[in-house]
């Protein structure tokens, strides 16, 4: 039981590699906040976990409406009466779109959920950790943050930018007992490409003369496994690192 007695919250978690986490955080130990722009399917996975003998509550949050966050957080203190980890794993996808065919609302909304409610989840989040003197934040973010072939410019920028923040994070708390670390996955079997629109051919015609270098497709079970590490103990002396969870596929 690597995190017994511990609470953790892990956004877009009604499918997925968020599904995946919280299932696997929930068998180790941890009581589990399932939270879901998709509030049916978190109650789905809260009720499974919770028949296995795990616990966990379900949680509908947008996490690019500020709002929703902060009723999340208060929905955990209000169940578990603490916080430990945060997992921010809730994305969507651009359309491959390249930097000359950006909409703006589509950059703004990308920018809305993967950077700006990442960030401010954390802020919520290391307040909470500062206060207890722990705390652990676990940012899933993407190769495309680590390279410029993985998906058009706004998710790409976006991704980037939660890297220097996962980085800034970790350095930044590093002598307060809070560690902040971050996962690249590079294809894994999810939905994620559903919130996919308008995709641009140009730039997705670039984006795959990547993809035959890819080994295979991961499950989301072996990023879960990942999470598990840098949300346990047993990562206890690394901070502020973006660790890439991809066969190998970005070491070409």
């Amino acid at each position: 039981m690597k995190l017994e007695n511990k609470v953790a919250i892990v956004t877009g978690a009604a499918s997925g590699m968020g599904k995946a986490i919280a299932e696997l955080y929930a068998k180790e130990g941890a009581k589990v906040v399932v939270s879901d722009y998709n509030g049916e399917g978190a109650k789905v996975v809260a009720d499974a976990i919770i028949a296995a003998g795990g616990q966990a509550i379900a949680n509908q949050a947008n996490v690019a409406e500020l709002a929703d966050i902060e009723r999340m957080f208060e929905e955990t203190k209000a169940a578990f009466g603490q916080l430990d980890i945060l997992v921010n794993n809730a994305g969507i996808m651009d359309g491959m779109e390249p930097v000359g065919e950006v909409d703006f609302a589509k950059w703004n909304r990308i920018f809305a959920v993967n950077t700006v409610g990442t960030m401010q989840a954390m802020q919520i989040a290391v307040n909470i950790f500062l206060e207890q003197g722990h705390g652990v934040i676990v940012n899933n973010t993407s190769a495309a943050g680590l390279r410029g072939t993985r998906g058009g410019a706004a998710y790409t920028a976006s991704k980037h930018a939660v890297v220097g923040l996962t980085k800034n994070t970790g350095y930044m708390y590093a002598n307060s007992g809070i560690r902040c670390n971050a996962i690249a996955p590079g294809g894994v079997k999810t939905n994620i490409q559903n919130s996919m629109t308008g995709v641009s051919q140009f730039g997705f015609g670039r984006q795959m003369t990547g993809k035959d270098t890819m080994p295979r497709l991961g499950e989301p079970e072996e990023v879960a496994q990942l999470a598990l590490f840098l949300g346990s103990d047993d990562s206890s002396f690394i901070t502020g690192q973006v660790i890439v969870a991809d066969g190998g596929w970005t070491a070409y």
